[in-house]
């Protein structure tokens, strides 16, 4: 359930509820809005580069976006996918703060150290977080986002020692709809540039180039 955690993280989280690409776009220099927290394309572009830099000299990172069975492997090799995919995460780091609000949960610093500590031993955090596109200083905000799925499903009856427990994969079901549902009621708008987030497969989806433009000056 664990490596399926940090998939749903990255896949990891435009619905009618969501601004996302339809009506006025955010301000130029926006890459995205969640609420009043703002996402600019300098960030994104800057989060991307020290990603890119990092990745290059990182073999275990490498090989783990390598092979198609690893969770961490979601992310295309061109340029905007990396800017969406990056986007993506930043995107649910969010949302997730949200869900844990929602559900009670409180994620405290002891729980997002066990998470790092579970990542450490799958591979190292630091490259795992390479692996999904972001650069090692947002480490500790995967491990949040993680720790805040784990706390959720426990919440919800989750075993997460037996991924097949009937118990647990009700209480990811539960999870995904909580996600789903509070990101579905946040304020949430993509420059349609990028495309249009999808909390319901926690990603955001490519722009169809046929019918969108980037957005002018940006």
């Amino acid at each position: 359930m664990f490596g399926k955690s940090v998939k749903a993280a990255v896949a990891a989280a435009a619905a009618a509820g969501v601004l996302t690409g339809c009506g006025a776009a955010p301000k130029a220099g926006t890459a995205a809005l969640v609420g009043d927290d703002r996402i600019t394309v300098t960030e994104l572009s800057e989060t991307v580069r020290d990603w890119r830099e990092q990745f290059r000299t990182d073999p275990v990172a490498n090989e783990m976006r390598a092979n198609p069975s690893n969770p961490a492997q979601q992310l295309g090799g061109d340029s905007e996918s990396d800017l969406r995919g990056a986007l993506t995460l930043l995107i649910n780091f969010e949302v997730a703060e949200e869900v844990a609000d929602e559900a009670g949960v409180e994620i405290t610093e002891g729980r997002v150290d066990a998470a790092l500590a579970n990542l450490d031993r799958r591979g190292g955090a630091g490259s795992l977080t390479l692996a999904t596109g972001l650069p090692r200083e947002r480490t500790r905000d995967l491990a949040r986002l993680v720790a805040t799925q784990i706390a959720v499903m426990e919440s919800f009856g989750a075993d997460l020692t037996d991924q097949t427990n009937p118990a647990t994969q009700r209480a990811g079901q539960r999870w995904n709809e909580l996600f789903r549902r509070t990101a579905d009621g946040m304020r949430i708008e993509v420059n349609p540039r990028y495309g249009t987030y999808d909390p319901g497969r926690f990603e955001i989806n490519a722009v169809d180039q046929r019918l969108s433009r980037p957005d002018p000056g940006i």
